[in-house]
């Protein structure tokens, strides 16, 4: 059995750790409820912006472009959007695990990270950098997301890259947050669903002014950009929820060692106290 003094030590250390991740768990919390704001108020224009350009290229017909075609390059360009600190579960894992997942040869991938946790393990794993956002994470703005779809549509358009992918967090609820690797470029032209009233009768093409050429330039880099910004906030609301999940269990943890321990000790120094009675006890008989 430890001694009292090293039962005392643990639960001192252990009471100092628990202080700390209740401390995270409250700026989390802050945190969490500000960006979970955040990312459901934004989430109807970003899901308007991608029903509205799937209506518009299922009613386009047979329309070569060059964003939705696909390029002569194997490489890929993978945005990777994790978070610069530890210490939230899964979070940035479930991520890493996306890219590696998707089957993609690490030598053709370029990775474009927002955050540094994704980006050092990416790259450890053989994953080429092609270019880091630094701090944008920790308070995405529209403008940075600009900045990230400006390089990898420049690096689509010159041939540089034949596909651009993306990684990110869906955020659901305060514990459900689910990894995703999705495709941006080439876009995906959906089929159209027949309804009902429509059976029978041909589609209706979009009518475009000016032409359709010019008209998916201007659109597609914007859905691409609002994509990006869509899954930087459903990435910062993700990470502060599993990061305050994460200290809440162990905090949770550290309140049950710390009863353990506290029993551990009681038990030692009772035990103690009954030896020291029963040696003052025999010393006495041994003086009779």
């Amino acid at each position: 059995m430890a001694s009292m003094r090293e039962i005392k030590r643990r639960k001192t250390s252990i009471q100092s750790t628990a202080q700390t991740t209740k401390a995270m768990k409250l700026v989390s919390t802050v945190k969490f409820q500000k960006a979970r704001v955040k990312a459901e108020t934004t989430k109807p224009y970003f899901d308007k912006m991608y029903d509205t350009v799937s209506s518009i290229l299922s009613k386009s017909g047979n329309i070569h472009h060059r964003y939705l075609m696909q390029g002569e390059s194997e490489k890929k360009a993978v945005i990777v959007i994790t978070s610069n600190r530890g210490l939230a579960g899964g979070y940035n894992s479930n991520v890493e695990k996306a890219v590696t997942g998707a089957g993609f040869n690490p030598a053709d991938v370029q990775l474009y990270t927002a955050g540094r946790k994704g980006r050092d393990s990416l790259v450890k794993k053989g994953y080429v950098l092609a270019k880091d956002y630094g701090e944008v994470i920790e308070a995405p703005t529209y403008r940075a997301a600009m900045d990230i779809g400006r390089d990898v549509l420049e690096a689509f358009t010159s041939g540089e890259v034949g596909e651009i992918w993306m990684a990110y967090t869906v955020f659901k609820n305060t514990i459900t947050h689910i990894p995703k690797m999705i495709r941006l470029l080439p876009v995906a032209i959906p089929e159209a669903e027949a309804s009902d009233e429509n059976k029978g009768n041909p589609l209706l093409l979009m009518n475009f002014e000016p032409e359709p050429e010019e008209v998916l330039d201007a659109v597609i880099p914007k859905y691409i950009n609002s994509l990006i910004y869509g899954a930087m906030m459903n990435a910062v609301a993700s990470e502060n929820g599993a990061r305050m999940t994460a200290m809440d269990n162990a905090t949770s943890n550290a309140e049950e060692m710390i009863e353990d321990l506290t029993l551990s000790y009681n038990r030692a120094r009772q035990g103690a106290i009954t030896q020291e009675i029963t040696e003052i006890v025999s010393g006495a008989e041994a003086l009779k």
